[in-house]
């Protein structure tokens, strides 16, 4: 695999408005890196197209590694993850009411959560505090 031109690392950073792609947490404020995802792993048959590239915190993309398919806890059935190429962010997850918890809303939303622990303690303490300074949750 070669090197993701610094070109295309741009491109992917601004596209995703400098956000995870999954759990929208902002990089200008994480306590972790950021990088490049491949939403289908080279592994698993993936390229370094740009349609295939996400901006991932370190959380969320080692918890996803090369999985594409995670376990709903509500129905216990397999299902893709979620695809921020192809899917709508909005049509697979809400904020609870104080917007510092990830609710899935779809099966996706759901295993997606749960896979890529969204709501890692860490992550909900720093949108509380985010939400009180009005930047969380992006727009």
């Amino acid at each position: 695999m070669a090197k993701i031109s610094d070109g295309i690392q741009i491109q992917v950073r601004q596209r995703a408005g400098y956000c995870c792609e999954y759990c929208l947490a902002l990089g200008r404020f994480a306590y972790s890196t950021f990088t490049i995802d491949h939403i289908i792993a080279i592994s698993k048959g993936g390229t370094d197209d740009l349609d295939n590239l996400a901006w991932a915190c370190s959380h969320c993309n080692n918890h996803k590694y090369n999985r594409l398919r995670c376990v709903d806890p509500l129905s216990k059935v397999e299902v893709p993850l979620f695809n921020p190429r192809k899917d709508d962010w909005s049509a697979h997850f809400i904020w609870n009411e104080n917007q510092t918890i990830v609710v899935g809303v779809s099966a996706i939303g759901r295993a997606t959560i749960n896979c890529l622990k969204m709501n890692r303690q860490e992550a909900v303490n720093l949108r509380g505090v985010l939400r009180v300074f009005g930047v969380h949750p992006p727009s």
